[in-house]
């Protein structure tokens, strides 16, 4: 889950007179236990997730009420839980992301609309309309009226929701009819109180069960010929019912019935929803306070259907203009409103989308502009002056003004921020893979999906032709597979596969034995929606064994349904191996094998892993214990500044920076604090062949002794050669030196670095040189040996020599040899090695041991080096010592590491060569 509601949960079973805080779909839940709900369903999804969450969560400290609560694989399957009220008096509610969860839903709501219902059946929707929106920008109205389902749109004020929802429950009971009721973002989220009741428990409950089943009776069936009956019913009873009911609560709301002069004769018909910016708009005018009192009519409607005739005429009657306010397009209420008048005999001129925008969100601003048109159609200019209306249009044209200075004073417009992956998503490794084979096969179709993977449509990775629904990827490539030489690709989350995936997708595909290829990213969870769980989510006990590493490799069922199901080519790779799911990707698409291929992409959610980490960790460092955390950076000497790296990632913690040298004139890549070391920069620079200025740091948090000798054996190893660490790691490991326990008792400890990684703390060499007089400073030696142009070393016969730093001017055992050199080029005129000591935790990982090992074979056999690369970092033979490597959970991942049979390492060992020769793709050559 993605996160904790402890404390929410705490505040639903506030009792009678106590006090409320909180955000509207929390007031949604509280409202549902104090109106009796029986029984609770629903799928997640922005922006009333949290009341499903909540609900699973609270199943425990609500348990004495009886209240059943199913978090349910679709909102399909929620939408049919509420056939529990067509035969018995249970108040039920359902829950789920509209209008797409409206639409795959439908088909049971049409039947339980032409049933029609006993007990209360409440259906909440968020509608994610307008600027905030993530889904297609259709409207639940249109659905409502087309299936005679009673809409609600309450507006957003935490009081009048919770009153709706309890009214909701009472006009579904008194009309025999569901209810719809749209929350949009903005009334999910506002904040407010209001005065709780106690909570009820149901008559027929968990605790309370029925002892018989309801009695046969067919008219409760939507099934011919009873659905004759029941759609005559929808229009001769249940609506007339639901209207009284409607004019007897007093369920729409009426405000500045006091209003007087010319600012009577006009009126506003407003939506429940659009209320609050209304509101804000005519206090910008001068014509209402912030708690919503009114100078001018205004009929607020929290029932949007059906429209009540007589209240309606009421209201419009006698009135000089009446402006309609209802977002998005058609324009149902203000159709429907027109004939209303008509068939009532009223005259008053309606106005509408001839002021206001036909589609998107009615914002402050555009609700102000459309005030402003109706005040100068409607009002004399000096008649709203005198009775204290704002010049309207001044207004607006001094926010028209005040966008347009800012546009000039940004000289230009800013870069798009597009959405993106997650730090260390286990997803962008997939689409960095797909990234490779594209260019080495061309481009092919790729069919996207609804979930986290729908951001690989944005840059870098720009993939993706069509989105047609939640797991209907493989199905939209159907039409595509039989008219294309190159295979489409689909790609679908866990949570897709399970909402819709299987059987629209998979199961069609067999069953027709189509050929293509389907990626299903197994995360573990359907993590779009704040990861939730799923049939296939790993075990809390695995999880907790887990520790930091991937748990989802445990959870099987994706792959035991795909071959019950009759699935031959199948193939599952831990997503961090770049390599591997290069190749898995190539096979698929280039096999002869016919049938569908299907890769499974394991790699827990990054947001979840983390979750369990943190905790994990603090909880060491409290006890004082050892603990490694693995980070990531650039050697900013090596970096080329061509930046492949990032086309190829996308990460948010790999980013751009200056370069300290004043000779670089780009910028280079550099990796921020975010880093959690997933290890797909490492892994993008072995499986493209890009520059190896990657290094690995694993920062070591109450070091041991071992850790301590080592960290000093490797201070004074770097500084016998001169060698110094990169920039950025030096930095680094300063930052993580500061001790984190300072508040214990015993003495702080500092942290260092491992073997192989960046070297620690300088202490040691510190006092050594402060206990013979020397500098505090341990490059002041190297700087004066750089300036002077000598760098010691021994020659074959193990003699001291005086070179230009290369690899071939040094040799003998008595220095570390292999261990110590971690330089990959040299500078002409005795300067440093740009590239420091390289922190390669695994040689073999990014492809930086053949620096190691030609510079070792060189200073064995007498070769010079190549000296007209001498001014430029080398890639130097990048293949691995032993043809694998561990992944980003510490996992061996075989033969990943080497190059497909047949295919030569790119690069002949021991050969310099330099950046700026590179192929079409960007690739070193």
């Amino acid at each position: 889950m993605e996160r904790s509601f402890a404390r929410e949960i705490e505040s639903l079973q506030l009792g009678e007179g106590e006090t409320f805080r909180g955000e509207g779909i929390l007031a949604v839940t509280k409202a549902l236990l104090q109106s009796g709900v029986s029984y609770v369903g629903g799928y997640q999804g922005a922006p009333i997730s949290h009341l499903l969450d909540v609900m699973v969560q609270a199943r425990e400290p609500l348990s004495h009420l009886g209240v059943h609560v199913e978090a349910c694989t679709n909102e399909a399957s929620a939408a049919a839980m509420l056939g529990a009220s067509i035969n018995y008096p249970m108040r039920g509610a359902v829950t789920w992301k509209s209008i797409v969860g409206t639409n795959v839903a439908a088909d049971a709501l049409s039947n339980l609309a032409s049933a029609g219902v006993i007990g209360g059946a409440l259906i909440v929707v968020g509608e994610d309309y307008g600027e905030g929106a993530s889904v297609i920008q259709e409207r639940t109205h249109g659905f409502a009226m087309k299936s005679a389902l009673w809409l609600m749109d309450p507006r957003p004020n935490l009081p009048t929701i919770v009153r709706m929802v309890e009214s909701a429950f009472e006009l579904s009971e008194a009309s025999n009819t569901p209810v719809m009721m749209e929350l949009r973002i903005r009334a999910c989220h506002v904040q407010g109180q209001f005065r709780c009741k106690d909570n009820r428990a149901a008559a027929i409950s968990t605790r309370t069960p029925l002892g018989e089943a309801a009695v046969f009776n067919y008219d409760r069936l939507s099934h011919p010929p009873a659905t004759y009956a029941q759609e005559r019913l929808k229009g001769e009873v249940r609506m007339p019912a639901a209207r009284r009911f409607i004019v007897e609560q007093a369920l729409n709301e009426r405000f500045g019935q006091d209003a007087q002069g010319p600012l009577a004769g006009l009126g506003i018909i407003v939506q429940g929803g659009v209320f609050n910016s209304l509101v804000r708009a005519l206090q910008r005018l001068g014509l209402a306070d912030a708690l919503g009192a009114t100078r001018l009519p205004v009929l607020c409607l929290n029932v949007v259907y059906p429209l009540v005739p007589a209240e309606l005429a009421d209201f419009c009657r006698g009135k000089q203009a009446v402006l309609v306010l209802e977002e998005g397009q058609p324009e149902y209420i203000e159709h429907e409103l027109s004939a209303i008048l008509r068939r009532e005999g009223v005259g008053t001129p309606l106005h509408g989308k001839d002021l206001l925008p036909a589609g998107g969100e009615y914002t402050t601003e555009l609700l102000t502009a459309g005030l402003a048109r109706l005040f100068a159609l409607r009002l004399p200019a000096d008649e709203a002056r005198a009775h204290g209306v704002a010049d309207a249009q001044a207004l607006v044209d001094a926010l028209a003004q005040r966008r347009r200075r800012a546009a000039e004073l940004m000289a230009g417009p800013l870069p798009p921020r597009p959405p993106t992956f997650c730090v260390g998503c286990p997803e962008r490794p997939v689409f960095s893979a797909l990234k490779m084979v594209r260019e080495d096969l061309g481009p092919m179709h790729m069919a996207a999906d609804i979930g986290c993977h729908a951001f690989a449509t944005f840059e870098p990775f720009s993939m993706g032709n069509s989105i047609l629904g939640y797991g209907m990827s493989l199905a939209s490539a159907a039409g595509v597979t039989p008219l294309q030489q190159r295979r489409p690709v689909a790609v679908m989350g866990d949570g897709g596969f399970w909402h819709n995936g299987l059987l629209s997708g998979v199961a069609s595909n067999l069953l027709n034995q189509g050929d293509g290829v389907l990626v299903v990213m197994k995360n573990g969870y359907t993590s779009a929606t704040g990861t939730q769980e799923l049939i296939s989510s790993p075990q809390d006990l695995l999880k907790r064994l887990a520790g930091a590493g991937s748990a989802t490799h445990t959870e099987t069922r994706i792959e035991d349904t795909l071959r019950g199901l009759g699935v031959t080519w199948l193939r599952t790779v831990h997503t961090y191996g770049v390599g591997d799911m290069k190749r898995t990707l190539e096979a698929a698409l280039t096999t002869d094998e016919p049938g569908l291929k299907v890769i499974v992409a394991e790699g827990e959610c990054q947001l979840e892993r983390q979750r369990r980490i943190r905790p994990m960790v603090a909880a060491q460092l409290q006890r004082g214990e050892r603990t490694v955390r693995v980070r990531y950076g650039v050697d900013e000497d090596v970096c080329s500044g061509d930046h492949s790296c990032i086309r190829l990632s996308g990460c948010p913690s790999l980013t751009l920076k200056d370069p300290d040298d004043p000779l670089k004139l780009d910028p280079v890549a550099s990796v921020n604090q975010h880093c959690v070391g997933c290890g797909l920069c490492g892994e993008n620079a072995h499986a493209a062949t890009l520059c190896p200025s990657f290094h690995r740091v694993e920062v070591i948090q109450n070091p041991g002794w071992r850790d301590r000798w080592l960290a000093r054996w490797r201070e004074l190893a770097r500084r016998a050669i001169g060698g110094r660490a990169p920039a950025a790691a030096r930095a680094q490991v300063r930052a993580r030196a500061r001790p984190q326990a300072q508040a214990r008792a015993r003495a702080p400890r500092h942290e260092c670095a491992p073997s192989r990684s960046v070297p620690g703390h300088r202490r040691f060499g510190a006092r050594r040189r402060a206990a013979h007089g020397q500098s505090a400073d341990p490059r002041a030696g190297r700087r004066r040996r750089g300036r002077a142009g000598r760098l010691a070393g021994r020659d074959g016969a193990g003699r001291r020599t005086a070179g230009a730093g290369h690899f071939g001017a040094w040799r003998g055992p008595a220095h570390g040899r292999d261990l110590l050199l971690h330089r990959t080029a040299a500078r002409a005129g005795g300067r440093r090695s740009p590239a420091g000591v390289l922190p390669v935790a695994d040689p073999g990982r990014h492809r930086s041991a053949g620096v190691f090992r030609a510079a070792r074979n060189r200073a064995r056999t007498g070769a010079r080096p190549d000296r007209s690369a001498a001014h430029d970092p080398a890639v130097i033979d990048r293949a691995p010592a032993d043809g694998g490597r561990e992944d980003a959970d510490g996992r061996r991942a075989p033969g990943s590491g080497a190059h497909p049979a047949g295919r030569p390492n790119p690069v002949p060992r021991g050969r310099v060569l330099r950046h700026g020769r590179r192929d079409p793709r960007g690739r070193h050559r």
